[in-house]
């Protein structure tokens, strides 16, 4: 029986006694999908993509085109593999992505002095003019979607998802096993 299926049947069983004590906040008898924090956020997260790829699409790059052009501007060389880490993409999706890059002549792959097995990225003049407008595009989609609260509040929603970030990466390296020691 998988975890989940023990669950529900411990929830199941005791639901007509009493619910079993709350971990943290939320309680599988009560769970609303439309309340839950990660539903808001992840509701949060596809209307800034989508705003950022409308304000892109303006500058002929797409979602997945202006996340390593930014990367390539802010740490100026990496090999494909290194790329594919940075912006989360399997091996094969990535060499695609970077072959559009090149063709568009934002990019372009430069044998390794130190080893001609690797090939470095650099942007082109052209890929370095087209990163520059990244930033200036997400602060701009990220202010419209703030502008409802104050700075106070954006700093205090920006510690509680570092806050929600750090307790996710606990608990993924407890279920791990790779959580340090204290």
């Amino acid at each position: 029986m998988t975890k989940l299926s023990t669950l529900a049947a411990a929830a199941s069983s005791q639901s007509a006694t009493a619910a079993p004590a709350p971990r943290g906040y939320y309680r599988g008898d009560q769970y609303r999908t439309e309340d839950s924090v990660g539903f808001l956020m992840k509701q949060a997260v596809d209307l800034l993509s989508r705003a950022i790829d409308a304000r892109m699409a303006e500058h002929n790059l797409t979602d997945a085109q202006w996340r390593p052009l930014l990367k390539l501007s802010r740490n100026s060389q990496a090999t494909a593999t290194q790329m594919a880490r940075m912006v989360g993409c399997d091996s094969g999706a990535t060499t695609r992505l970077l072959d559009r890059l090149e063709d568009k002549g934002l990019l372009r792959r430069v044998r390794s002095v130190d080893d001609r097995r690797v090939q470095q990225l650099e942007l082109t003049a052209e890929g370095q003019k087209a990163a520059a407008v990244v930033p200036f595009v997400i602060a701009d989609v990220l202010n419209a979607h703030l502008a409802d609260l104050t700075h106070a509040e954006v700093d205090q929603l920006r510690d509680l998802l570092e806050r929600v970030i750090a307790a996710g990466q606990r608990e993924a390296a407890r279920r791990e096993g790779t959580e340090e020691l204290p």
